[in-house]
């Protein structure tokens, strides 16, 4: 079968507007069975909108769609389950509370043929089974998905897909949430699926992910296409590069400073359930990183500093002085900031605009007696998207409307504004682009320039290297190495991470 001949998905000429701005300019893009397509760009490139047009989410304003050949019109996502395109997205479409089973069909359910018709759970438990088996899974058919990691509930999705008969699956960061071990099954199932004849449309930021198992890649920027290339032929800088529209000097923008005074200290912090404690320092000046394996405690440190988990002993000190935290309203009082992973969920109200949101941590700020004060609230709104340079920068947008990395300024900001000085962000480039990931790290070396304390919590190693000054890592709930940078290795921290001397 030649190239031709292998194509399963021809866009040519797609564009797309929503209220006059358009999003997607006469994109052309081929996807062949047995191949991984990679498609890269910078949050708010298109990448999604152009996914969803290839589901039926969204309906192209022009151009054609070929499947195998024959011109084809999805309107609805229907039409693309009929045709064999299945989508896995990040935040997964499964019902916790029915089993396996019942996720992978839903809508399509199997019927007994009769006067009657019943649902044949018989047949569709075996079709389940025979699916999760081809990718090497023992999942049981009937077990609830809430009973599932995150890991096994993706790969669930992916078995779904096959129930369907997909001849195409498409994956929107697929493993954003997996731990190392779930991304490595996930990459394998991935290889399977191709090796098989089954295409895959892959979209992640994750550039290693990308280099191991991309066959070709396609590169979007500002809602066009820039270039296709062959995976193995291009190198990390080129793709960021192209996707960026310059060059990158720096992926990681370090700035050293003095180290200053103690900003936080806790001593022998230990939280509610578990024997371990826990006792360091961070000072003024420097960026803390905080690195282990998922499960190894670093975010539940985090939460019960900032008092959203109860604590059983400890002290906590802020420059120098003790303080009492047992709930987050004492934390913002006493000088703290927790950028927490999920920023959708636990960072920001989506369906509310900017200017709501900036002002959710220091609402006290702009209150006299019982009323607030909307023009103080929108002043200091106004500066926060002009200094942090959200786009778009209009205070009436909604949260849901921003990018990952735009998402994240509006909390950076939320926090600037209760005038914090300790800040802790969790994960803090999830979920984002190398271009957004670039000004994070700047916001983040202008607070300490501007004398803030901060931590950082992070799974990414070259992050946890490029950005900090000192390394704590985590085993178990304790901390087992204490790293300075220029000591810090990847090795070190894996030894340390899994409890090797």
């Amino acid at each position: 079968m030649n190239d031709a001949e292998k194509v399963i998905l021809q866009l040519s000429n797609i564009s797309k507007s929503f209220s006059g701005h358009q999003v997607l300019k006469n994109i052309d893009l081929d996807v062949k069975a047995g191949e991984v397509h990679v498609l890269l760009g910078e949050n708010g490139a298109g990448k999604s909108t152009l996914i969803k047009i290839m589901t039926g989410a969204y309906t192209k304003d022009e151009g054609q769609i070929l499947w195998q050949g024959q011109k084809v019109d999805i309107n609805g996502p229907s039409d693309a389950m009929n045709i064999g395109i299945g989508t896995i997205y990040q935040e997964l479409n499964l019902i916790p509370e029915l089993s396996v089973y019942e996720n992978m069909f839903l809508g399509r359910e199997m019927k007994h043929q009769g006067l009657v018709p019943f649902l044949n759970r018989k047949e569709m438990k075996k079709k389940a089974l025979e699916c999760l088996q081809l990718l090497g899974q023992d999942i049981n058919p009937d077990s609830k998905i809430s009973s599932l990691g995150i890991g096994k509930q993706q790969l669930v999705e992916i078995a779904k897909a096959l129930t369907m008969n997909a001849k195409l699956i498409i994956m929107d960061e697929p493993t954003a949430s997996l731990s190392a071990s779930e991304v490595e099954q996930l990459l394998k199932t991935v290889e399977q699926l191709r090796d098989r004849g089954i295409a895959i449309v892959y979209i992640s930021h994750k550039l290693e992910e990308l280099k191991r198992i991309g066959d070709r890649i396609t590169i979007l920027r500002d809602g066009a296409k820039i270039q296709t290339l062959p995976v193995k032929e291009t190198s990390t800088d080129k793709m960021i590069q192209l996707m960026v529209g310059r060059d990158l000097d720096e992926k990681y923008p370090k700035e050293l400073f003095t180290r200053g005074q103690e900003g936080l200290r806790v001593e022998n912090l230990r939280l509610k359930g578990s024997s371990k404690e826990i006792s360091f320092t961070a000072y003024q000046g420097e960026i803390l990183g905080f690195s282990g394996l998922v499960g190894a405690g670093r975010t539940e440190v985090a939460r019960g500093i900032f008092g959203v988990d109860p604590i059983e002993s400890g002290r906590i000190f802020v420059f120098g002085q003790e303080v009492r935290i047992k709930s987050p309203k004492d934390a913002i009082k006493a000088g703290l900031a927790f950028i927490t992973e999920d920023r959708k969920s636990e960072g920001l109200v989506l369906d509310q605009n900017l200017e709501f949101n900036m002002s959710l941590a220091s609402l006290a700020q702009f209150t006299k007696g019982l009323f607030i004060q909307p023009n103080e609230m929108k002043k200091k709104a106004t500066d926060y998207i002009n200094e942090l340079q959200v786009r778009p920068g209009n205070i009436q947008k909604h949260a849901r409307k921003l990018s990952g990395g735009n998402q994240q300024k509006v909390v950076i900001a939320k926090w600037l504004a209760t005038n914090a000085k300790i800040f802790i962000f969790d994960e803090p480039t999830r979920g984002i682009d190398v271009g957004a990931k670039v000004e994070v790290y700047r916001l983040i070396n202008s607070l300490v320039q501007n004398g803030a304390v901060v931590i950082i919590i992070s799974s990414e190693l070259p992050e946890i290297l490029g950005i900090c000054d000192r390394v704590l890592v985590m085993n178990e709930g304790e901390i087992s190495a204490n790293l300075k940078r220029e000591e810090a290795d990847q090795e070190k921290i894996m030894v340390a991470a899994t409890g090797g001397e």
